[in-house]
């Protein structure tokens, strides 16, 4: 996978004003079956999470409250996107290395994931990930 893969998906959004509702569906707004979802809260405001890459997982990441970067690297090019609205997310493809910095105080990440949890799945080392995709 490459830089070119990966994008910004507006969901579909029903606005009211009583409220916004925003709709996620497997194979509709995101390009996959949802096996897994899991949040991020309680980061302290600023933090670095450190990166890592999945070799099969994909996943889409939305800002729920609050704001962060999403840091993503293709092992060629490196780029920064800033969440901050909860109808909006980005679409990760497998392979691709990333990182979460720059939390707001009481931000809420929330992952849709492709996989359900597999710890083989992870590339936590960049220069193991670097030479995965060097045999790719």
């Amino acid at each position: 996978m490459s830089m070119k893969d990966v994008h910004i998906i507006d969901l579909p959004t029903v606005h009211d004003y009583r409220g916004n509702l925003s709709i996620v569906e497997s194979n509709e707004a995101i390009p996959f079956d949802i096996r897994r979802t899991y949040w991020i809260y309680d980061v302290p405001g600023g933090a670095h999470r450190t990166g890592h890459a999945f070799r099969t997982q994909h996943e889409f990441i939305v800002a729920l409250s609050g704001s962060f970067d999403v840091i993503l690297d293709d092992g060629t090019e490196r780029k920064r996107f800033h969440l901050c609205r909860s109808h909006y997310g980005l679409y990760v493809p497998n392979m691709m290395w990333r990182e979460l910095d720059n939390f707001s105080t009481g931000s809420v990440a929330m992952v849709l994931s492709s996989t359900t949890y597999d710890a083989g799945d992870y590339i936590e080392d960049y220069q193991e990930y670097c030479k995965e995709l060097a045999n790719e």
